[in-house]
């Protein structure tokens, strides 16, 4: 049974709402960027993304045309992956949150002419 890349990966994304986290992970990344923006655990970031250019290139620890093991080990990194992005995504929002300006301190006022 051969299995794409393509599959494997629809299959992994959908992992606890990895699709809807996508807009997340975008927003997280240009704050990053920023100064004085979001700073992300150093772990949660670099590892995905290394992950992510494992999954791209063409070169494989274990070859892809040896039957499920080949596969494998491009589904058990991603496995890996992904949990640790939604994670810091979590912790993004959470920082979002808390670093919005308050609205409930507005104060009555009255108009004088």
């Amino acid at each position: 049974m051969k299995v794409s890349k393509i599959q494997l990966a629809k299959e992994a994304f959908k992992h606890k709402g990895f699709i809807q986290k996508i807009p997340v992970i975008i927003r997280m990344i240009k704050s990053a960027l920023k100064k004085g923006g979001y700073k992300p655990h150093f772990q949660n970031i670099i590892l995905p993304g290394l992950v992510l250019l494992y999954l791209i290139s063409p070169i494989d620890i274990i070859p892809d045309w040896i039957p499920v093991i080949g596969v494998l080990d491009d589904l058990a990194l991603l496995a890996f992956a992904i949990p640790l992005l939604v994670k810091e995504a979590e912790k993004f929002i959470a920082w979002e949150a808390s670093t919005k300006p308050d609205d409930n301190n507005v104060i009555e006022a009255e108009i004088i002419p």
